[in-house]
């Protein structure tokens, strides 16, 4: 493990510094995936990593989790309420659909939790873009091939370290860097909305992907939930598509 966090940070170094940066950030929920990011960048860049807080319908100090993290890690941070923004945005937008009379409801809680993630996005690379950072994701491998992230939302990052590592194994470098048992053992949620649980919303756990990822045999309903979510996903994984260049006959 020791090994393992030494090559991660030497590549954030490495990517960061020949990208001509200064140094990292993170937006940092309190959930185990930014926990080790922050951990990480804070090796890589003592004096130059950034953690962000960025609450939405609650308060900097309501989020006890993430201010730990921070604190542990002897992070430097920074808090950002974005719950006027969001309710702005969102309120405009369904003002104007609702005014042409085409508001779906049906799916209203995701389009709203996906503008959450898009608007941290952006937040991200103003508070990035001040410092001369680069935006560090948290997206692991279970995540990746789920597609388990917003597209332009929390996928859109210049690094993720932790793209090959199994849930299991962020688990084990997260006991390893020293985060706290309540992270730890956190039911794992991207509170997109109250009482949201990832498992839950994909229908599979993390156990089975991990099972899945190393190989192993899992339950064929477990198999063709995990298959339907990574063919479904496929998109997420790939630049925007293009159509073949023109050339005239």
């Amino acid at each position: 493990m020791e090994k393992q966090v030494e090559q991660l940070v030497s590549w954030l170094r490495e990517k960061i510094e020949g990208a001509g940066a200064k140094g990292a950030l993170v937006g940092v929920s309190g959930g185990i995936d930014s926990a080790v990011v922050a951990y990480l960048i804070k090796r890589a860049f003592p004096d130059n990593s950034l953690g962000v807080l960025l609450p939405i319908n609650k308060k900097v100090e309501d989020q006890p989790d993430a201010l730990a993290v921070v604190e542990n890690a002897g992070l430097d941070y920074i808090g950002i309420e974005l719950t006027k923004a969001y309710e702005e945005t969102y309120g405009t937008i369904e003002g104007e659909l609702r005014n042409k009379g085409e508001w779906n409801e049906d799916n209203a809680q995701l389009r709203g939790a996906n503008l959450q993630a898009r608007l941290r996005m952006s937040t991200l690379y103003a508070v990035a873009q001040n410092y001369g950072y680069l935006v560090v994701g948290t997206d692991n491998a279970a995540e990746d091939y789920t597609g388990y992230f917003t597209k332009y939302g929390d996928g859109g990052v210049d690094l993720v370290p932790l793209i090959h590592m199994r849930k299991e194994e962020v688990r084990e470098m997260a006991g390893y860097l020293g985060v706290t048992d309540t992270v730890l053992n956190k039911k794992p949620s991207a509170e997109l909305w109250e009482g949201q649980s990832d498992e839950e919303e994909m229908g599979i756990s993390y156990e089975a992907i991990d099972a899945y990822l190393r190989g192993e045999s899992i339950s064929m309903e477990e198999e063709e939930t995990l298959s339907r979510l990574h063919e479904k996903s496929e998109h997420k994984r790939q630049i925007p598509a293009g159509p073949p260049e023109f050339k005239e006959e």
